[in-house]
């Protein structure tokens, strides 16, 4: 078998918090704590979860666009945190990166041309003639025709802007893409379209995407793989199809009760967790989700829980632990796990009649 071209392991990123006239460290933001994955050539991993929960760190760290704190980053073998310089620079070229807002990621003052050949430019790739070819086509493969080369961003729509942003990781070749919400920020009328290029692209090139989103539903379309993030840490990980369809966290479970569904049989009820998001700077003991589970037991407040695995998925979670111990059989944990996380948290309806907004 051949290595993972994306490893990471136990990856850091914390944020200092100074106070005082000095400006003295009284603690940190742990927006990243102990994140591990890999990813194979050619395949997509999705991470999702809720905002704040650390994604978007986790995308920046794994680039350097973020100096992690602790940790690993491996790049098809190469040490990327123990990497500098015009190396550091070399390598970046085969990792690039799509932000999430087109309107923001694009300078104004600079022509479709030059924000294209600005890093052909610092990579030192052809001549005129050859990078005007290498960007003509780049914006081809994205659907903008070479005239658009001429033109400033505020000229094009926001599935347009958007599109000249993946042309312009595109245009240095990249193995690696990290994908931060590349959508967000469209039309849903657009958001199909880029979706769809971006899945193109990749059986195209054969490129390797980190996706980050918190729509739930393309991250299934998207993925082979999906990871779930709760306040810096991964709770689960599995194939695509199997998280979406057989979760064992109950995170995962809240998580995508909210994805609506046509299909009456995929229908799930929708599960309000209670209470808010715990402060990264001050993360709860033992499981860091146990503040709003419905199913948290005396262990889960004060034992971290050790990683779980059964086939391709693996869960942090005590209670889905003992469940599949009790089983043997992931959809039989799963649907365990789902009654009584039902039992447990009110609808949404019954939930907003218990608030009394209505009567």
């Amino acid at each position: 078998m051949t290595a993972p071209l994306v490893e990471v392991a136990n990856l850091e990123t914390h944020f200092p918090i100074r106070r005082g006239l000095l400006r003295r460290q009284v603690g940190a933001v742990r927006a990243v704590d102990g994140v591990s994955f890999t990813i194979d050539k050619g395949r997509t991993l999705g991470l999702v979860g809720e905002s704040g929960c650390g994604k978007t760190t986790v995308g920046r760290s794994v680039l350097r666009l973020v100096e992690p704190t602790g940790g690993g980053v491996r790049f098809a073998g190469q040490d990327v945190r123990a990497t500098h310089g015009a190396a550091l620079r070399a390598l970046r070229r085969r990792m690039q990166v799509v932000f999430q807002d087109p309107y923001g990621s694009l300078n104004p003052r600079m022509t479709v041309r030059s924000i294209l050949e600005e890093g052909l430019v610092i990579h030192r790739l052809g001549d005129a003639a050859g990078r005007l070819d290498r960007m003509a086509r780049a914006l081809e493969k994205t659907g903008l025709a070479r005239p658009a080369l001429d033109r400033y961003p505020h000229e094009f729509s926001g599935g347009q802007r958007q599109r000249i942003a993946i042309a312009r990781a595109l245009v240095l070749e990249p193995e690696f893409l990290v994908l931060d919400e590349p959508i967000s920020a469209l039309d849903v009328s657009i958001q199909a379209q880029v979706v769809n290029l971006l899945v193109e692209l990749r059986e195209q090139f054969g490129l390797t995407y980190l996706f980050i989103s918190h729509d739930l539903s393309v991250v299934e379309y998207v993925s082979d793989d999906v990871a779930v993030m709760y306040l810096g840490r991964i709770v689960e990980r599995a194939a695509a199809a199997r998280l979406c369809r057989q979760p064992l966290h109950p995170y995962t479970h809240a998580l995508f009760s909210a994805v609506p569904a046509i299909d009456p049989a995929r229908r799930r009820r929708r599960i309000v967790l209670p209470g808010d998001v715990p402060s990264p700077a001050r993360p709860p003991a033992g499981c860091r989700f146990h503040p709003r589970c419905p199913l948290a037991e005396a262990a889960c407040m004060t034992i971290d829980p050790p990683a779980t695995v059964v086939a391709d998925q693996v869960v942090h979670c005590h209670v889905a632990a003992r469940e599949l111990a009790a089983t043997g059989d992931v959809s039989q944990a799963s649907a365990t796990i789902a009654r009584r996380m039902a039992a447990a948290v009110p609808s949404t309806l019954e939930a907003t009649v218990a608030a009394g907004v209505i009567h």
